[in-house]
């Protein structure tokens, strides 16, 4: 974090500083924020949150003689240099407003949308790094505490600030924006994920597009031109939009997209203003050309050329883990591990990365359940079973009974001739792999989290010890 004084911190979150020295006001922070006490370091500030099993407030003694100069919690520790305050939580993204309004220069890109966002921001953060300093969210910090988490990482060189940007319901967005207000909104798409508690796709839409209306005149949208719902939120911003995708409409285009083996694609970049450029894409899938376009755009926008963005996205490193990283094992098995999290959209796109991927060799689905579907949970999971037989998978397996439904979706596809079967869990569908998979077998493993990594894993695991 740029530096603060305890003092400055406690005015920011409207807290009351409780320590027994006097000159801890002055002392200064310019270490990490953490708020897991094993990660404390010199100079930094542990946040200490009073959970349902554990309080961390226990372990505020201990961080301070880790190094950190003060803790910021919910009530006093004896001993203890605190910061106090009713919500830690809250504190933390007024903290993280407070260093935004003192970083000069740093543009704040924000990415929302069902499906594909974490890809998205990934892809615009490998691009901007060639371009100046960049930090961007990790994992799945994407939420009210992994915002400001992930704000108070920069520093006073950092010059872009790529944040992931999730939501579950109207206002979600509007708040994170108050923390980061955005220089450059993306939105991916809207789709079904998380649709339990949006209510409908139209209550996705009206929040999603809170990325959006949160723009200054002064700002950018880059919105997906081939979802007419991510296309309509244009009428929602002062701001300058720039359609992405392959729409003759979208102003960042992709003409000419062709399969260039194991999945990956390749295509032609049309950008405004400069010649067309070919594109090799270094990441499975052909939804891959969507969020590439919609990060070419962010990049273009920031001054990067077109031919650097396609050798941007031609070597591809430091990616998420568990989004369609593939895989080869030593006994000629390839493995799609794309099991961080799914909805029917991210399914659908798996699936076929499979058949791409594939190139005609035997196909495995090995799928779980996908959580928070609502009303839509049973026709989602059909939808994919209908899809996969649709696309010829060899055997289709279904992890856990929610997962069942998936499956009577495939066997209403009467020209399907694959394999179904129901696994109780993870260690049978384990159990099953190892006993069926032969060489030159491909195999995706996805799900909505719900340990279903743990197959991935076992894959992988096995494949170093072959």
């Amino acid at each position: 974090m740029i530096p603060f004084t305890v003092a400055e911190i406690t005015a920011a979150v409207g807290g009351t500083l409780h320590a027994a020295d006097g000159t801890v006001a002055a002392a200064v922070v310019d270490g990490p924020v953490e708020y897991d006490s094993r990660k404390v370091a010199p100079g930094g500030l542990f946040v200490a949150f009073a959970g349902a099993k554990v309080d961390a407030h226990e372990f505020a003694a201990k961080a301070v003689a880790d190094g950190a100069v003060a803790v910021l919690g919910s009530r006093p520790v004896d001993g203890v240099p605190m910061i106090v305050v009713e919500d830690p939580r809250a504190a933390l993204g007024l903290l993280a407003r407070a260093v935004l309004e003192r970083l000069d220069g740093l543009t704040v890109v924000a990415v929302t949308g069902s499906s594909g966002k974490t890809s998205t921001k990934d892809l615009i953060a490998a691009l901007l790094r060639t371009t100046g300093p960049t930090v961007a969210t990790t994992a799945s910090e994407n939420n009210e505490l992994g915002t400001p988490y992930t704000v108070l990482k920069a520093t006073a060189g950092t010059r872009y600030l790529v944040l992931e940007m999730g939501a579950r319901g109207v206002g979600h967005l509007r708040y994170l924006c108050d923390i980061a207000p955005p220089d450059v909104s993306v939105v991916t798409n809207v789709g079904t994920s998380h649709i339990a508690e949006f209510g409908s796709l139209e209550g996705t839409t009206q929040a999603k597009g809170e990325l959006v209306e949160a723009l200054r005149p002064s700002g950018l949208a880059v919105l997906n031109a081939d979802d007419p719902r991510v296309a309509g939120m244009a009428g929602r911003t002062a701001a300058r939009v720039v359609l992405a995708g392959e729409s003759g409409a979208a102003a960042v285009r992709a003409t000419g997209v062709r399969d260039l083996g194991r999945g990956r694609f390749g295509f032609t970049l049309h950008v405004p203003g400069a010649d067309p450029v070919e594109v090799r894409l270094d990441v499975a899938g052909r939804h891959q050309v969507g969020n590439a376009l919609l990060a070419a755009a962010v990049a273009s926008h920031a001054g990067v050329e077109p031919a650097a963005i396609a050798a941007g996205l031609g070597d591809l490193e430091g990616l998420s883990t568990r989004r369609m990283d593939v895989f080869d094992r030593a006994d000629d098995v390839t493995v799609i591990d794309d099991s961080y999290n799914a909805n029917p959209a991210s399914m659908a796109a798996a699936l076929r990365a499979l058949v791409a991927v594939a190139g005609g060799r035997r196909m495995i689905a090995v799928l779980g359940y996908m959580a928070e579907l609502g009303e839509y949970e049973r026709t989602g999971h059909e939808e994919v079973g209908r899809l996969a037989a649709e696309l010829g998978v060899d055997r289709l397996v279904a992890v856990g009974e929610q997962a069942a439904p998936i499956l009577h979706g495939a066997s209403v596809v009467a020209s399907w001739g694959g394999d179904p079967v129901l696994v109780t869990d993870q260690e049978a569908a384990v159990a099953l792999l190892r006993d069926e998979l032969r060489p030159r077998d491909v195999v995706l493993v996805k799900g909505s989290r719900y340990r279903t990594w743990d197959i991935a894993d076992a894959l992988r695991a096995e494949a170093a010890a072959k």
